[in-house]
């Protein structure tokens, strides 16, 4: 995948193109991720010990990893992730600015 959790993403097809938020989690045998405010849905919830009103309730819902596109640190605009290798380490790259998207 190449994106992981904590990675800042930007949703660049679906309902909410355009939109930007930070990976809560990444599920990658489904190929989906967690993106926080992106794919809002309301869940129905019946009475229960952690919420005795019940109710509805918005949360996110995971969308396809191939949806998203990491933001470049540089620019702040959507990039590929390209890979090379920098003290014996694999690390991701942005393709716009070459930066190195890991820490």
């Amino acid at each position: 995948m190449h994106v992981k959790k904590g990675d800042k993403v930007m949703v660049i097809s679906g309902k909410d193109k355009g939109k930007s938020g930070v990976i809560l989690a990444a599920f990658p045998k489904q190929s989906r991720v967690l993106v926080e405010g992106v794919n809002v849905v309301k869940k129905h919830s019946k009475p229960s010990q952690v919420n005795p009103q019940g109710g509805i309730i918005s949360q996110e819902a995971p969308i396809h990893v191939s949806n998203v596109m990491p933001i470049d640190p540089k620019s702040g605009n959507p990039t590929r992730v390209g890979y090379k290798e920098v003290d014996g380490k694999k690390v991701r790259v942005a393709k716009k600015s070459g930066e190195v998207l890991d820490k």
